[in-house]
């Protein structure tokens, strides 16, 4: 009975450990107060404009250059996570973390749906 209950704790520790792992990194869904939207899942990005391609991770920060076929092509964005929820998106400027400043305040949002 002792052992059984052991293993259930256990079970839920491991769920809720992984949930607090995930909310804690820059993966995911992002979206802007103008409908434009973003999905990380580590190096990989959807921009705002539906382009798929590789860019620079780290588990709170993400920066990546946006290619040609989007709109500011060649410009570098930078993310960097400031809670679980905002995300500050810099375009233009170097790609490093920064947690204060001008920039864009995005925030997490569920997947698209179409």
């Amino acid at each position: 009975m002792v052992r059984g209950r052991l293993v259930w704790m256990t079970a839920g520790l491991i769920v809720v450990g992984a949930a607090a792992a995930r909310a804690d990194a820059i993966d995911g869904h992002w979206c802007f107060t103008d409908g434009q939207r973003i999905s990380i899942q580590g190096p990989a990005i959807v921009t705002p404009a539906g382009s798929r391609i590789q860019g620079d991770y780290a588990r709170h920060f993400f920066s990546y250059v946006v290619p040609e076929a989007d709109p500011g092509a060649g410009q570098t964005v930078s993310m960097t996570l400031l809670n679980e929820d905002t995300v500050r998106l810099r375009i233009g400027t170097a790609a490093a973390p920064s947690y204060d400043g001008p920039g864009e305040i995005w925030h997490r949002c569920g997947p698209p749906t179409s």
